[in-house]
This record gives C-alpha cells, structure tokens and sequence, in this order.
C-alpha cells in the first residue's frame, strides 16, 4: 500500500504503484524539456510553475487510464506532457485575470513579472503543447482543440456571469464543467485511446472524467472555506477574500432569496463587504463554516465523485480500476 504523488491516492498493487511512479518521472522530464527555450528568460518563465510542484493530477489520470490498454504505448507519456502543459498554461492566464499574488506556495509569474510576460508565458506553454500534439496525430489534435474551446468557453461564461434568470448554481456547475470537467475527460480519454483500449472504455473513462473533475474542482471550494490547512495549495479562504463566487457562497445566496432569513442576510452582506480586512474576513470564514450551504456544497461534491465512481461500473474488475475508484474517495476525503 503507497502513497503515489501529492495528491495522496494510495495504491494497493505494487506492479501498478511501479508503473504509475515511473510514468510520472517520465511526465516531469517532459514537462522539463517542453519548457526549454533558446532564451533563458523564457525557459526560466516557463518552467516557473513546473519547478513549484502540483498534483500532477490529469497525468497521474493518463497513466492509470492506459493501464486498460497497453501502459508502454509510445503515446500515453507524451499526452500526459500536453494536458499537463495545457493546465499550467492556463494556471499562467488565470493568475493574471485574477491579479493573483502567490500560486503554488511561490509568487505567479505576473506578480514575480509582470502580465504581459505572464500571458506570452501561456500562450508559449500551449504552443509547445500543440507542437507535442501534432506528433501524436490528428484526432489527438482534434480532441484537444475541442478541449480547449471548452475551457475557454468555461472561462468566458464565468466572466460574463449568468444570464439572466439562470440558476447562478447551474451556471457555475457549467462553468466547472468547461474550466475542468473539459481536460480531465480528455487525461482519461488519452491515456485510454493512446495505449489501444477499446472504444467503449475511452467513452467511459471520459465520462468519469467529466465528474470527477467536477467533483475535484468542489471539492477545492470546500476546502477554501472548511480547512485549516493548506490542503487545497492555497490559503483556506482565499477564494472568498478575492470575492470569488465559490459553491457554498452560492448555496448560501441562494437560501437567502429563498427563505429572506435575516441570518442569511447579514452574511450575504458581509460577503459582499471588504474582505481584505482581516477580521471582517475571519468572521465570514467562522460563520460560512457554520452554516448549512457549506455542507450543502460537500453533498454535492459527493454526488459527482459517486457519480464518477458508477461510470466505472462496465469496465474490468483489476488495480487500475480500483485505482481510479480510490480517486473518486480521495476526491470526497478532501472534502471532508
């Protein structure tokens, strides 16, 4: 029984432990040489966020995913590498949208920089990522490029905010499932279709995909708002001070609409205040932690992890199918 990356799932076979392990060391040197330039500068921009760490969730899903196929396929490494350099891309974009300070425990690349290095910085990450891509063939391509129009229409549809009349939770949950729900299905689905798998296992190892990544990105909104430490890679209310409409803040309005409970009220009201204040900020944390939304949010976290682990169902019994189950528990573990 090991632990395999920061992520914590712990792993029951050795052979597959084995596997895993080495295909991620194969993944980290990938991601080294992809971020290398004939520039110095932008070898030291690109690999800015590789050298701070992660999860290294969506290729830990790549690796467990070709185990339904052939592991050693010459595809799976390299595809990990993509969706891996995608995510970081994106993280680079992020922090400049979101004038964030720190990612990762170290500062972002805009406030180390500044923006425009950051963007470029992105936009070079997924130019490298396509370079990978256009070696693995064109439906890798194809499946990437509707990825990433997913994501990016995630993106905007957070921007722009709800229409008008839209469930503001409903629009979220569709936000999620652009932002992050759209490249965990494509880990799963690459690992799957790039070692050989049949059809009918990538279509279902895309399906999880799509909940669990769901389902992870939840389960990061209750942390920012239950946890005391520094699980979720950010400090616990980070979310919140920078006004980000998270899950439970959500629930949370949406009951206050509903029932008009001056409780409900007041709360909303302090969300909406300044936050940057220190105290005002360690009394929203206090009372969201109290408050039913917050386990509302959790509930709902649960839903889309088990969702995720009955979309299992038809494939082989086996470790790679018990791992990718073991994912689906530590998603709702991190939730409490």
């Amino acid at each position: 029984m090991t632990v395999v990356g920061p992520f914590g799932l712990i792993l029951r076979d050795q052979a597959l432990e084995a596997d895993v392990r080495a295909a991620l060391a194969a993944v980290e040197e990938g991601l080294t040489e992809a971020t290398k330039s004939d520039v110095p500068f932008i070898t030291e921009a690109a690999q800015h966020l590789v050298r701070a760490g992660g999860k290294r969730f969506r290729p830990l899903l790549v690796a467990l995913a070709s185990h339904l196929g052939d592991p050693n396929a010459p595809g799976v490494v390299p595809s990990a590498v993509v969706v891996e350099l995608t995510h970081l891309a994106t993280l680079y974009h992020d922090d400049v949208m979101d004038e964030a300070d720190v990612r990762r425990g170290v500062p972002s690349a805009n406030a180390n920089w500044d923006n425009s290095v950051a963007v470029l910085t992105g936009d070079f990450l997924f130019a490298r990522a396509s370079h990978i891509l256009a070696d693995l063939g064109p439906e890798a391509v194809r499946i990437q490029a509707q990825a990433f129009e997913r994501l990016v229409t995630g993106q905007i549809l957070e921007t722009a905010g709800p229409r008008d009349g839209q469930d503001p939770v409903e629009h979220y949950l569709d936000v999620l499932a652009g932002k992050t729900g759209s490249l965990v299905a494509v880990s799963c689905r690459f690992g799957a279709m790039m070692a050989g798998a049949d059809e009918a296992v990538v279509d279902t190892l895309t399906q999880y995909g799509e909940r669990l990544g769901t389902a992870f990105q939840l389960s990061d909104d209750v942390l920012d708002i239950a946890s005391d430490s520094h699980e979720s890679g950010k400090t616990p209310g980070t979310d919140l001070r920078e006004g980000i409409p998270t899950l439970p803040v959500l629930h949370l309005r949406a009951r206050a609409a509903a029932s008009g409970d001056p409780r409900d009220r007041e709360l909303c009201e302090l969300l909406d205040g300044d936050l940057t204040d220190d105290a005002r900020h360690t009394e929203a944390l206090r009372r969201l932690r109290l408050h039913p939304a917050l386990e509302q949010a959790r509930r709902d976290t649960i839903r889309y992890a088990e969702e995720a682990r009955a979309t299992l169902a038809p494939l082989p019994d086996g470790p790679a199918k018990a791992a990718l189950e073991a994912l689906c528990d530590a998603v709702v573990h991190r939730a409490g």
